[in-house]
């Protein structure tokens, strides 16, 4: 009997809840100003990116929230407008009253077992969200862009998910309409390059290096537009031009920026000596721009594995990022499609070996 009177209680509760704003106006203008707001909180958090003031990380963190805040508000604007506002309202109500007991009751007396035990908040914390959670939230993104397609932010805040996702093309069409709509800087050229490269292929096009060339110009010693170009002098077959890069770079990093030791690896790759960086690097800890570059890879490799140096690339990748369980799935993954081909899994054999990463 008691867990009925503690159902009744939260569902008066519940009702009260949908009831109470429904009974008062809701005006179009409260809703513009909250779209108005998270406009100005994402231009804010730009600035602040763009300043240094917080991580990139936090600011691709704090653009999704704000930018999933705007589009409720910017739905909420258009719920609001037009003669069927107050109906939809008193339907809502209607439902609150009458629809949402019955069916709490009829779907507790079907499926509830009151005498489960509940499940504990932090192992509700740790559970993955559901696949469908972000593609709902890229769908309203979507929806949103296009109806905005000149809001510059939200094509800024999509782009990165497209790259995790492997949507590569959409990752171009989104970098290219951020950078058309908001202004050139060195990140965003590069941003665009990067994706333009990881579409090709892994190729650094000419117009990737053309992009990469002006983001350092916009920025000398941009770390990923430094990488992109050396590794396109080492594509075209300039070597020593491609370690010379890497070891300028390396040599004017700031004390412990956590992309030293992928250069160092790859000078180390093309059979040069590492050049010393200012101080000891700490554990490496991705940023978002060398993290979705080896995730774009893998995700290249997971569709198409025929490329073997992409393979060795990912491996030593993984390894420079600390994560020497997917450096092995990788090698497992590589030695699997290349069975057949001795000359190629002496290499890998030799990398693996090189990395110290054979034992499981």
């Amino acid at each position: 009997m008691t867990i009925w009177l503690a159902i009744a209680a939260m569902t008066a509760a519940a009702i009260f809840a949908v009831l109470l704003p429904l009974s008062r106006p809701t005006p179009a203008a409260a809703a513009e100003m909250d779209v108005a707001v998270y406009k100005d909180q994402l231009a804010e958090i730009g600035r602040d990116a763009e300043a240094g003031l917080i991580g990139a990380a936090e600011a691709e963190a704090a653009r999704v929230e704000v930018s999933r805040r705007l589009i409720a508000a910017s739905e909420r604007v258009a719920a609001v407008v037009g003669e069927g506002a107050t109906r939809r309202r008193r339907m809502v109500a209607v439902g609150a009253i009458l629809v949402i007991p019955a069916v709490a009751a009829l779907a507790y007396g079907l499926k509830g077992q009151p005498g489960y035990s509940g499940q504990p908040l932090a192992e509700r914390q740790r559970a993955a969200p559901a696949p469908t959670d972000m593609a709902g939230l890229i769908a309203r993104i979507e929806a949103h862009l296009a109806a905005n397609p000149g809001d510059g932010r939200g094509w800024e805040v999509v782009a990165p998910v497209y790259l995790r996702l492997g949507r590569l093309p959409d990752a171009v069409r989104a970098r290219s309409n951020a950078l058309r709509i908001l202004g050139a800087t060195a990140d965003r050229e590069a941003d665009l390059a990067e994706a333009q490269t990881l579409a090709a292929g892994g190729v650094v096009t000419a117009e990737a290096k053309a992009g990469f060339e002006r983001a350092v110009a916009l920025g000398p010693g941009h770390p990923k537009a430094g990488y992109f170009i050396g590794l396109a002098a080492e594509q075209d077959g300039r070597t020593e031009e491609a370690r010379s890069a890497w070891a300028k770079l390396v040599a004017e990093a700031p004390a412990g920026a956590p992309w030293i030791g992928l250069l160092q690896s790859e000078i180390a790759r093309l059979g040069g000596t590492p050049a010393p960086a200012a101080a000891p690097a700490p554990p490496p800890a991705a940023p978002p721009d060398i993290r979705a570059m080896v995730d774009g890879l893998a995700a290249r490799l997971a569709s198409d594995g025929s490329d073997f140096e992409g393979w060795m690339r990912l491996v030593r990748s993984y390894v420079v990022l600390g994560e020497a369980a997917k450096a092995r799935e990788a090698a497992a993954n590589a030695r699997q499609r290349f069975a057949g081909e001795a000359d190629k899994i002496g290499r890998l054999d030799g990398l693996v070996s090189e990395l110290g990463i054979g034992g499981s």
